[in-house]
């Protein structure tokens, strides 16, 4: 980091926070005092998207320097102000695809708007964390409102399963997550990334066992949230049970909020012992690939699907932080904004496909979508080779770059190994294309009511997956401007 400005108590610094914890309780203040009068609640929908909207415009910008303020407990830079477009880019499209879906599922409760918004400023609470303890308040910030979320379908046995097991599975990983934290205080005397650094470059030497016990358990406490293997059991069955507008929140911003913890914890505070944290990265991330791949390839259920595939891309992740250059660093930001748009798109066509009470849930349910719906299909088909990495699409960038940082680092072996996973990707979803243009429909398709809200979130979503596929090198230089003032 090359500039540094240190401020006792800074309110602009967390000026996005304090205007979506803001907009969170006027929602539930409108909605309990103008709950009969609302009557299909759009106003609530108007008022979360307007809070994202102002808390974009007042954390826009770049800074030269990394701002530290609250006793250098929380920081303003380039990084946390990248994430923070992720954060508010994932939510406001996830308010799009919900507005009409919360309503025909007969869920449409104002908390869900204002969990969404608070869960939203856990994740700036993470990615803005310069100590361990401001990293955990935003990580519990988030995972609370999501907890709840989950089981938002208060009559549906299967969310009710989903939201317990998440909640017990996710406290579980969380005792890991402190008690890492607990001894890393014990041997370094402090809660604060840089001074841990400093300890560890000075006198890392003598409290050496301690400190690798203590990153291990980190490693396992923020390995639950991207839902790395073996710390993946929970993610199918919280997918599937989940509203399928939660899961595709869930699934993108919370799993951008543990990376960015994850590369600014590894990074900044222990820098210095990278050649024995990389090592158990390495094996996590051949395993979260190979088997969120493999398994994926057995999936008859679209979310279920989707919930594999989403292990798989977090071991692709995991590949640039093994990386751990400069180049890895912007790949993995570079890839994660990627995710936000092609991953919402996906869930998008299934939720106006889906019927009253989630229905279009099997892969076969597809067949003959390129006749019924085209412009649908077309989409779905962009989303799904995005994902599979295949050009002239986001995902094949975003691979590309992780890839180049591995091979550029030394790990040609992982390298190939990514290749190989994406390569096996490709069969599954490229099955759901094959199903939707060359298998006649086995259920008959009903006219379709869209929103032009989710039309928007759809087309916002399609957009994004080319001009990131054809034209990277903007974003790129942004996103290598923001790591440029992390240590």
């Amino acid at each position: 980091m090359t500039n540094v400005s240190v401020m006792t108590f800074n309110i602009l610094s967390v000026l996005p926070i304090l205007v979506l914890a803001g907009f969170g309780m006027i929602v539930l203040f409108v909605d309990i005092l103008f709950s009969k009068r609302l009557g299909d609640k759009n106003i609530l929908a108007y008022l979360s998207l307007a809070g994202i909207i102002i808390a974009a415009i007042v954390s826009r910008g770049t800074t030269p320097i990394a701002l530290y303020s609250f006793n250098e407990t929380f920081v303003i830079d380039n990084y946390s102000l990248f994430f923070n477009f992720i954060f508010l880019l994932s939510t406001g499209l996830v308010i799009l695809i919900s507005h009409q879906y919360m309503k025909r599922e007969n869920i449409n409760y104002g908390e869900y708007y204002a969990l969404i918004l608070f869960s939203t400023i856990g994740m700036m609470l993470m990615a803005s964390g310069a100590d361990l303890l401001n990293i955990y308040i935003g990580l519990e910030v988030m995972s609370i409102s999501i907890y709840v979320l989950t089981g938002l379908k208060r009559s549906k046995l299967t969310s009710n399963e989903a939201s317990l097991k998440y909640f017990l599975l996710g406290a579980f990983a969380t005792g890991f997550l402190l008690y890492g934290v607990s001894i890393i205080y014990g041997a370094t005397g402090s809660f604060n990334l840089k001074e841990i650094a400093d300890f560890l470059i000075n006198k890392g030497d003598v409290t050496g066992p301690f400190v690798y016990l203590g990153v291990g358990l980190i490693i396992i406490g923020l390995g639950f949230k991207v839902a790395s293997v073996p710390f993946h059991a929970w993610v199918p069955d919280v997918y599937e049970g989940a509203p399928t507008a939660v899961t595709a929140f869930m699934s993108v911003g919370p799993k951008a909020a543990a990376f960015a913890a994850f590369i600014r914890i590894l990074m900044t505070a222990f820098g210095s012992t990278h050649y024995e944290w990389q090592k158990i990265v390495y094996v996590l991330a051949i395993l979260t690939m190979t088997v969120g791949n493999v398994v994926a390839v057995a999936q008859t259920n679209i979310k279920r699907m989707l919930a594999y595939s989403s292990i798989a891309h977090a071991g692709y992740l995991l590949v640039a932080l093994v990386a751990a250059n400069t180049l890895g660093v912007s790949g993995m930001l570079f890839y994660l904004l990627t995710y936000v748009f092609m991953n919402i798109g996906v869930f998008a066509i299934v939720i106006i496909l889906s019927q009253r009470n989630d229905g279009f849930m099997q892969i076969n349910d597809y067949a003959g979508l390129g006749y019924k719906h085209p412009l649908l299909a077309i989409a779905m088909t962009l989303f799904l080779l995005s994902m599979a990495g295949i050009p002239p699409t986001a995902g094949f960038i975003g691979k590309f770059y992780i890839f180049s940082a591995a091979i550029k680092s030394g790990y040609i072996g992982l390298a190939v190994i990514g290749m190989i996973n994406s390569v096996i990707s490709v069969y599954y979803y490229l099955r759901v294309t094959v199903v939707m243009y060359m298998q006649e429909p086995v259920r008959e398709f009903y006219p379709l009511t869209i929103s032009p809200f989710i039309v928007a979130a759809v087309v916002i979503s399609v957009i994004g997956t080319l001009h990131l596929g054809i034209f990277p090198s903007k974003i790129m230089e942004l996103v290598q401007q923001s790591i440029l003032t992390m240590r």
